[in-house]
């Protein structure tokens, strides 16, 4: 399988739940440059999540811009080098993203390939992070099953297209590809 022409400039980021793979991608995404641009996928439903996004935002410190995107990632995406001068995009988490397009009862596919279109065509490096959901045990529902298999096909369809790939396990990443 060959890799894209713009997947050089892509990194993917895979991990479990707190693996470490968000502190990973930040150190990758700090090393492309100073003007950062966090595209943040969650939305704060509940006090917990919020205090998640916020000790998010604390780990990130200075330096960087954030856009809050939980839906329309590819429009976001298509707009992110703007304005002139970045030198790096992060995408964190396409897990929290592919959640909410199921919630809003959209429609995946679509939604993925639009991505994957935008990611062909950022003039930036990009870094996404995802989770790797595969490897726990088999959702006892039909709705956590279908999550699992998009997330599954989601990742496989970025891995084809980004010229790195690292997984993170216990804070420690191996790069599989690049």
């Amino acid at each position: 399988m060959s890799i894209p022409s713009n997947s050089h400039a892509a990194t993917l980021v895979l991990g479990g739940a707190r693996s470490g793979k968000s502190r990973h991608a930040l150190a990758l995404a700090e090393d492309r440059g100073a003007n950062r641009l966090f595209i943040a996928t969650a939305e704060p439903f509940d006090g917990e999540m919020r205090e998640r996004i916020e000790a998010h935002r604390r780990e990130r410190g200075t330096g960087w811009r954030t856009l809050e995107c939980p839906l329309h990632l590819h429009e976001t995406l298509e707009a992110a080098p703007s304005p002139p001068g970045t030198d790096v995009v992060l995408i964190d988490c396409l897990t929290v993203w592919l959640g909410n397009l199921m919630h809003h009862d959209r429609d995946v596919a679509v939604a993925a390939d639009r991505l994957l279109d935008a990611l062909e065509r950022c003039p930036v490096p990009v870094v996404l992070v995802s989770n790797e959901v595969g490897s726990g045990l088999v959702p006892d529902t039909p709705l956590g099953r279908r999550f699992r298999d998009e997330q599954g096909r989601l990742n496989q369809r970025l891995a084809a297209r980004c010229g790195r790939v690292d997984l993170v396990v216990a804070g420690l990443p191996l790069t599989i590809r690049g």
